[in-house]
C-alpha cells in the first residue's frame, strides 16, 4: 500500500531503501514495485539512514518489533510513521511515550479505519450531538473463516509477538471508539477463550504443505498455487525458517479467538465489545446510545455467496446507518460511495500522509503516539484482565503501584 503510493504521481516523497530480516522477500518486493532499491538487514539500520539520507521511516515489521524502529527513528529526528498497533504491551508503550517526551518528536499511527467515509460520517453525526450526550456504545466485530483464520497460521498466533488479537486486530476498533467519543478509556474488564482454533475441534499438523488431510480440510492453504505468496514466503523459508501455512488447529496457538469486554471512559461512557474469528461473514454492528436517541451502523464487508462455481467468499461492502431519535421517526443516513481498501480509508489516509497537495482535516483523523497508546492499552488491559481475572485500570499499566 505504502510502496504503491510512494511511487505514484500524487507525492513528491521518494522511496529510497528497504529493510527486512529476509533478503528474498525484499527482492520480491522490488520486483513487484519495479524498483531497484538498496536493501538492508536490521543490524544495518543506522547505516541505511546515513547512506540513503533517510528523512522518514514507515514501520511495517511484525508488531513486537515496532518499538525498536520507532524509538530509533525518533532519536534520529526522522518522521516516523508506524502501522498499527504501535506496539504490543504496556512496557514497550511506556518506553515509546517516554522517548516522544524526551525527544520532542512524535510518531504517526496509521489508523486507516478513521478515514473510511461511512465511519467518518459517524464522527460527524456524534459531533453534531443529534442523539445528545453519548452514554453507551455496543460494538461487535466479526472476522470470517477466511480472514479470521489467517491470524492463526502466522506469527500473530503467538501472544508474545502480537499481544493477542485484542491488541493486533482490536486496536483498530478501540481507536475508532476513542476517536468517535473523543474520550479516554480508564478501566477494562474482559473474558476470552480459544473456542474454535484448537486441537479439540480438528486433527492438526505442523503446516499445510506436509499435512496428509489437505483434500478434506477447509482451511488448507496451498502456497504453491499463489505466485505472490510463494515468492514472498515459500521461496524465502530457507533464510529464516518462517512457515506462512502453519496449521490453524495447532496446540502451539496461545491467543484467543473469542473475546468480550467492558470499558469505562473518563467522561462516563461505557463500551461493550466482542470479537470472534470464525464468523460466517465479515463485518460489524455498532450502536451508540445517547440521551436523545440511538445511532446504529451495520457493515457487511464480505460473505459467502452461491455462484456458478459453487459457494465462494465475496466482497460485499454493504453499509447501513440508521438514526433513531427519541419521540421522532427514524431515518437512514446514506452511505457515501467509497473506493479503495479498508472501506475507502487507505487512499484518503495515504493522501493525508504523503500527498503533495494537502487539504484541511476537520475530523482530526491523523493519529498520534498518544492515540496509538490509548488504543493498544485497552487491548493490553483486556489481556491482563483475562489472565488475572480482575478489572484493570489503564493508568496502572503506565504507572505501576500508583494506586
Amino acid at each position: 500500500m505504502y510502496c504503491k503510493f510512494l511511487t505514484s504521481k500524487e507525492t513528491d516523497n521518494e522511496l529510497v531503501a528497504l529493510l527486512d530480516t529476509n533478503r528474498t522477500r525484499m527482492e520480491r518486493a522490488k520486483e513487484v514495485m519495479g524498483l531497484d532499491l538498496p536493501t538492508y538487514l536490521p543490524h544495518q539500520f543506522e547505516e541505511m539512514v546515513k547512506n540513503e539520507n533517510v528523512q522518514g521511516l514507515v514501520v511495517t515489521s511484525p508488531d513486537y518489533t515496532h518499538d525498536e524502529y520507532i524509538i530509533k527513528g525518533l532519536r534520529l529526528g526522522l518522521r516516523v510513521i508506524t502501522e498499527k498497533p504501535m506496539t504490543t504491551d504496556e512496557y514497550k508503550c511506556k518506553t515509546i511515550l517516554d522517548t516522544v517526551k524526551e525527544t520532542g518528536n512524535d510518531c504517526i499511527v496509521t489508523f486507516n479505519y478513521r478515514y473510511s467515509p461511512y465511519r467518518a460520517k459517524l464522527k460527524e453525526l456524534l459531533q453534531e450531538e443529534i442523539i445528545g450526550k453519548i452514554t453507551m456504545v455496543d460494538f461487535h466485530w466479526y472476522l470470517d473463516t477466511s480472514h479470521g483464520a489467517d491470524y492463526f497460521r502466522r506469527w500473530h498466533r503467538e501472544a508474545s509477538k502480537s499481544g493477542t488479537l485484542l491488541v493486533h486486530k482490536a486496536t483498530h476498533h478501540f481507536d475508532l471508539v476513542n476517536w468517535w467519543l473523543a474520550a479516554r478509556p480508564v478501566a477494562v474488564a474482559a473474558f476470552g477463550a480459544n473456542s474454535f482454533y484448537n486441537p479439540s475441534t480438528s486433527p492438526y499438523s505442523t503446516r499445510c504443505k506436509t499435512c496428509p488431510r489437505t483434500s478434506e480440510c477447509r482451511f488448507f492453504m496451498n502456497l504453491e498455487k499463489n505466485d505472490h505468496l510463494k515468492a514472498l514466503y515459500l521461496d524465502a523459508e530457507a533464510e529464516d525458517g518462517y512457515f506462512r501455512d502453519r496449521c490453524v488447529f495447532s496446540p502451539e496457538i496461545n491467543i484467543w479467538d473469542t473475546e468480550t469486554l467492558i470499558v469505562r471512559y473518563d467522561q462516563g461512557q461505557l463500551l461493550s465489545y466482542s470479537l470472534y474469528n470464525y464468523a460466517p461473514y465479515e463485518g460489524y454492528r455498532i450502536a451508540f446510545v445517547g440521551t436523545k436517541g440511538r445511532i446504529e451502523q451495520e457493515v457487511i464487508e464480505a460473505a459467502y455467496v452461491k455462484t456458478e462455481k459453487g459457494v465462494v467468499r465475496k466482497g460485499i461492502g454493504a453499509v447501513k446507518t440508521m438514526v433513531y431519535p427519541l419521540f421522532a421517526e427514524p431515518y437512514e443516513v446514506p452511505a457515501e460511495q467509497h473506493t479503495g481498501d479498508h472501506g475507502g480509508g487507505d487512499p484518503r489516509m495515504l493522501r493525508e500522509l504523503f500527498a503533495t497537495k494537502q487539504e484541511g482535516n476537520v475530523l482530526h483523523q491523523q493519529a498520534t503516539s498518544f492515540d496509538g497508546a490509548m488504543s493498544i492499552l485497552v487491548g493490553v488491559a483486556a489481556r491482563r484482565s483475562i489472565e488475572g481475572q480482575q478489572i484493570i485500570w489503564i493508568e496502572d499499566l503506565l504507572n505501576p503501584g500508583r494506586r
